[in-house]
């Protein structure tokens, strides 16, 4: 859920990572970081919805908008958004353009050298499975790691037990098995990080603290708050892609994703195009 601060973590994570780095906006509900952190810098013309388009003509015509439709969010250009829909409607367009995404995403991630961070925001159930609209499903199958943001409160365990068994079934079943399903705890609440691994039956991978102000700022943009860059959250946001990153590279050791025919291509395509936007990007402080 949004509330659970999928969005914040997201952004915390990215602009924390000592590596480039860039969070794709994929939730089908629509994305929010256009008009929160960005303040409206990045219209209509920038964003997640143009590579549905591109996608219909072909692998190479998609990664060419992917590489044009990225957003700085530092001043050099090491941390860059795809930013999310503006309209929900825009996510039934999206059905078949996810896996070709997938595709792209881990191309940066494997051999550009980038973290890769997807924010997929509510996920959405239908008859016991992940819906197939109102969820970017594809992307979480293809995840190395999948991490359900919870918080240490009762209401937000009592939500994630109800979504935990159908989401681990999906990725033992589609995915890449269901051990890549952690937790990411927002550390909110009464319940500590070993007690909410109890209790959800799944490992917490790591940990945000509640840090209300930077979050806030994130979320919704504003006067950046003193002592932002070295705020509790970015701090801990730095450990967590650490611990992340390290889970994931051990993961992909066992795993053999399908090696797309075109990559080679694409990802020549990645590294010839200039990824910089002359554009003012999100001073990180």
């Amino acid at each position: 859920m949004k509330s659970s601060g999928v969005t914040a973590s997201s952004l915390a994570l990215t602009l924390a990572s000592k590596r480039p780095s860039l969070l794709a906006e994929c939730d089908p509900a629509g994305g929010t970081i256009r008009a929160g952190l960005l303040a409206g810098q990045a219209d209509a013309s920038y964003g997640l919805y143009h590579l549905a388009r591109a996608e219909r003509t072909g692998l190479e015509a998609l990664a060419n908008a992917f590489a044009s439709h990225l957003w700085p969010l530092d001043p050099g250009g090491h941390r860059k958004l795809l930013p999310g829909l503006t309209d929900p409607a825009q996510a039934a367009a999206m059905a078949r353009t996810w896996d070709a995404l997938a595709d792209v995403l881990h191309i940066m991630a494997e051999q550009a050298g980038y973290d890769v961070f997807v924010d997929g925001g509510r996920l959405a159930l239908e008859a016991g499975r992940l819906h197939p609209t109102l969820t970017p499903a594809a992307l979480l199958y293809r995840a190395d790691m999948v991490l359900l943001v919870v918080r240490g409160t009762e209401q937000s365990l009592t939500l994630a037990r109800h979504v935990l068994p159908t989401l681990r079934a999906e990725l033992q079943e589609h995915g890449s098995g269901a051990d890549a399903l952690a937790l990411l705890l927002i550390e909110d609440g009464d319940f500590r990080a070993h007690r909410v691994a109890e209790v959800l039956g799944a490992p917490v991978l790591a940990a945000l603290p509640h840090d209300p102000d930077p979050a806030h700022y994130l979320t919704a943009g504003g006067r950046q708050p003193r002592g932002y860059g070295r705020s509790p959250l970015l701090l801990h946001a730095r450990t967590a892609t650490e611990q992340i990153g390290a889970a994931a590279a051990r993961r992909r050791i066992h795993q053999h994703y399908p090696r797309p025919a075109a990559s080679d291509q694409v990802a020549g395509i990645l590294q010839r195009l200039n990824l910089q936007h002359p554009q003012p990007g999100v001073n990180d402080g």
